[in-house]
């Protein structure tokens, strides 16, 4: 039998936290490719450290995008995350590109040529999950975590002069009763802040934000509120730390809540299923719940490097399902064509849309009318409802 009672915690990282900077310029690459070529290939990877950014990997893109043009794309990043820090600044930052053309060998298992469809970019597996914790049928640990550091970075670039910083953290622990969330038992916030500021001082700035996220009466003790437990937190961001592309995998997804399959999203266009199924798996398991057929859904897929379909396509209900799982992953497959192809096409995912989503998860986003965040649309809901 589950466990009915029991405390569950997830984490969030800003956008300014090192890795997160990393994610946000591979991103920017990808936008900047996908804006020139739908149909362009990018693997970008992104190191991050004191007052440097080096960028590697193989793309296939347009010859007017260079060398220069990824440098700008980085600097964009940095300046629009907010760093203008004596250790790491937008402007003075040396930045170091060893991208260069996409190999041969993969292009040639990737792409389309007679009656080969396009196959996948790699093999692997993917995981998507819903349920309904909360209304973005997103886990509430995870979806709590995100929304604290959200509030936090909006109030700081809405503020000339903010005394937050672009890097911080934030962690909470939920009680669980008769399995389902009830209350904060823990909540913990870490914040870059100004010199002058005391720790006493970044508790008050960062308590109404988790005042504002929480649900009414959810508050933890005022002794299990820890903010900046350390006491001082000025140096941060890739001054206090490197950064590396793809580090945050667990923030970027479910918060442990649900299985990961390991890849990463950021610096990938969406021939890479790692990224693209990822983002399918969490469009058909958000469906499966917003149709009422599961309270609860993880939906794995798997692939092999330059293979168009699905290897498997395995449905997990966690004994709330109300219809056969089987059957549901049949339907499923009607309405949804998981080739890497389909995928792109059903999500539109061949558009400038990726930066957005480097920073406070790929998931429990609002569907945005320029095509972002594409699979949190629930436009299928009635069409299971129906094949039921």
């Amino acid at each position: 039998m589950p466990q009915k009672s029991y405390l569950f915690t997830s984490e969030s990282v800003s956008e300014g936290h090192p890795d997160k900077v990393c994610d946000r310029v591979s991103d920017t690459i990808v936008d900047l490719y996908l804006g020139a070529d739908p149909h362009a290939r990018i693997a970008v990877e992104t190191l991050a450290t004191t007052n440097r950014i080096v960028l590697a990997g193989e793309v296939r893109g347009p010859d007017n995008i260079g060398p220069d043009e990824l440098i700008d794309a980085a600097r964009r990043a940095v300046r629009e995350i907010g760093y203008e820090q004596r250790g790491f600044h937008w402007k003075t930052m040396d930045v170091t590109c060893l991208v260069h053309e996409q190999s041969a060998d993969i292009a040639m298992g990737v792409d389309a040529a007679g009656n080969k469809d396009e196959g996948a970019g790699d093999q692997g597996i993917m995981f998507g999950h819903a349920c309904r914790e909360t209304d973005a049928l997103m886990p509430a640990p995870i979806h709590y975590s995100h929304a604290i550091l959200h509030s936090l970075a909006q109030a700081r670039h809405a503020e000339k002069d903010s005394p937050l910083g672009p890097d911080a953290k934030s962690q909470v622990t939920l009680q669980y009763e008769n399995g389902k969330p009830v209350r904060a038992t823990s909540i913990v916030v870490s914040t870059q802040h100004a010199a002058h500021l005391e720790q006493a001082e970044v508790r008050e700035i960062v308590r109404p934000h988790v005042l504002k996220i929480l649900p009414e009466g959810w508050m933890c003790p005022e002794a299990e509120f820890y903010v900046n437990p350390t006491g001082r937190f000025v140096i941060g961001g890739p001054d206090g730390d490197a950064g590396l592309t793809g580090r945050k995998i667990i923030v970027d997804t479910y918060g442990g809540a649900a299985p990961h399959g390991g890849g990463a999203f950021s610096g990938k266009d969406p021939t890479k299923v790692d990224r693209s199924a990822a983002y399918a798996c969490r469009y058909l398991a958000k469906n499966v719940v917003a149709a009422g057929l599961a309270d609860k859904c993880t939906i794995q897929v798997s692939y092999a490097i330059g293979v168009s379909k699905p290897l498997s396509v395995y449905v997990e209900t966690y004994g709330t399902g109300q219809v056969d799982e089987d059957k549901l992953s049949k339907v499923l497959q009607e309405l949804v064509n998981l080739s890497p192809r389909g995928i792109r096409e059903h999500l539109q995912l061949n558009r400038p849309i990726y930066a957005r989503t480097s920073a406070y998860g790929h998931f429990g986003r609002a569907p945005e009318a320029d095509g972002g965040f594409s699979w949190e649309r629930t436009d299928i809901a009635d069409e299971l409802k129906r094949a039921f």
